[in-house]
């Protein structure tokens, strides 16, 4: 019992934490519960936490608060789910609560607006990190249909302005395609079909 109190006090306290302390949405959160719960408490592991990442961009609502609730129920069921969101959501609730109280001379400060600014810059390197670390591992894995869907998707996406919905929704087809035709080509090769 005394283990699965402090799992749950470090799911909350971590998701806290992070929530407290990252600017820049949920692609800035990624890389820090990957290095939180993949290579410091090694609860995920890396391809785990990459899928997570996926469902949780692909899900409706904020990647932050979609990946906590899938990382709180990989490591702790339900109650894992809820302390994570709660953790995550907190933070910027009380943040935002604070600045709306003072919000025109938050809105007025050429201080913040040269703190936002330089912030910025930080939230692009982070986000350069997750696609690097993340587009790491499909090209790792030689083979040419992931690569050419990342390649493609990115191609529709910035330069074709075709809608994101669209993009996940064909790139999910291709996903549950491949599995499908890899997963029976690993059953004819162990030696018969079921």
């Amino acid at each position: 019992m005394k283990t699965d109190r402090e799992k749950y006090r470090t799911l909350f306290l971590s998701t806290f934490q992070l929530s407290a302390f990252t600017f820049g949405g949920g692609f800035v959160i990624i890389p820090l519960m990957r290095k939180k719960f993949v290579e410091e408490l090694h609860w995920i592991e890396e391809q785990e936490m990459m899928d997570m990442t996926a469902i949780a961009q692909s899900s409706p609502g904020a990647i932050a608060v979609n990946a906590s609730i899938l990382v709180g129920y990989h490591v702790a069921g339900v109650w894992g789910a809820l302390l994570t969101v709660l953790g995550t959501v907190l933070p910027p609730l009380m943040i935002i609560s604070v600045i709306s109280f003072f919000y025109t001379a938050f809105r007025d400060s050429a201080v913040v607006n040269m703190a936002m600014t330089g912030m910025l810059a930080g939230v692009a390197a982070v986000i350069c990190d997750v696609v690097l670390t993340m587009g790491k591992g499909i090209l790792r894995e030689k083979r040419f249909l992931p690569v050419a869907v990342l390649a493609l998707s990115f191609v529709a996406v910035r330069f074709l302005q075709v809608n994101i919905v669209i993009v996940i929704l064909v790139c999910a087809g291709i996903g549950a395609a491949d599995t499908l035709r890899r997963e029976r080509a690993g059953k004819e090769a162990g030696g018969g079909t079921p």
